[in-house]
């Protein structure tokens, strides 16, 4: 990663992949009964991170859930599409008093990486804002109104909070081994293969779609699959790229970002017969292009 304008903080300012206003008489209950995690923690909790699930256990999408007062909430995402998320929660309503909006174009976001993010958050009027799932260091999310964040990107520029960009927060996400939905963990994997399961799941809150799956993972402890942090040479290739050991395809690079000469990335690789201390390729029997980062990974699944 190149280094920072500040080794301390940083701010990126971004698009919602997803911003839904969701309200109604019934909406906290029929929330309840559809995320991953416990809602009622808020709105002591400023967000709640969790996924979306189907009957399957597959992660069709995540989002943080924040309270937009008596019976309303807001639920955003980083990457997961806003229809998609809508269609997803849509397709549960029955006889329930629930109502979704797409606000994403209304809404935008800023990242605040490092030191004194809460503190610089707080400042800014008119904002939502949340734990992120940025980076290892502390991060904090700003959402306002589209209208008022070009004002706020010029105070923080002036109160010295420097700009990152697009590939410099791929290089924190991917170093700190965070998952993209659904771009690293999508509709045909399981949370836990993206080491989602800490942070989205929670195993005592009850009944939601998928939780027979993730009840059944948690007793099973361990899965087939797991993400992990790579390391190549040369170009990025088109994602999502298939990887081999040999003559077996073992898995897809999922994600990457450049660095220095070479790349990053996150791959989802199969942990049967998966030799740790071996190269990658990206054809069967080509020459060695990735390397698993932290070969003692997989020791810890």
């Amino acid at each position: 990663m190149r280094d920072w304008p500040s080794p301390n903080k940083g701010m990126y300012c971004w698009q919602p992949g997803a911003w839904l206003h969701v309200a109604g008489a019934d909406a906290i209950n029929f929330l309840q009964g559809q995320f991953t995690n416990d809602l009622r923690a808020l709105p002591a909790a400023a967000g709640v991170y969790g996924l979306w699930l189907d009957q399957k256990g597959h992660a069709l999408a995540d989002s943080f859930v924040l309270s937009a007062g008596a019976s309303a909430f807001w639920v955003g995402s980083y990457f997961s599409a806003a229809n998609a998320l809508r269609q997803r929660l849509e397709a549960y309503i029955i006889a329930d008093d629930v109502m979704v909006e797409d606000e994403t174009t209304a809404w935008a976001g800023i990242s605040l990486i490092g030191a004194d993010a809460e503190g610089a958050a707080a400042k800014i009027p008119k904002a939502l804002c949340f734990s992120g799932r940025r980076a290892a260091a502390p991060a904090v999310e700003v959402i306002l109104p589209a209208k008022a964040c070009p004002a706020a990107e010029a105070w923080l520029e002036a109160a010295g909070w420097p700009r990152l960009s697009a590939e410099d927060m791929e290089q924190l996400r991917i170093t700190a081994g965070i998952a993209a939905v659904p771009r690293d963990i999508g509709p045909t994997d399981l949370p836990n293969e993206g080491g989602l399961e800490t942070a989205a799941i929670s195993y005592t809150k009850g009944c939601y779609l998928g939780q027979e799956v993730m009840a059944r993972l948690k007793s099973m402890g361990r899965v087939r699959r797991r993400l992990l942090r790579v390391a190549g040479e040369g170009r990025l290739p088109a994602l999502p790229a298939p990887l081999f050991q040999g003559e077996k395809k073992v898995g897809e690079l999922r994600s990457g970002a450049r660095q220095g000469e070479g790349f990053i990335g996150l791959a989802l690789l199969t942990l049967l017969g998966l030799a740790p201390d071996t190269g990658l390729s990206f054809a069967p029997g080509a020459g060695l292009a990735v390397h698993l980062a932290d070969p003692d990974a997989l020791t810890k699944n």
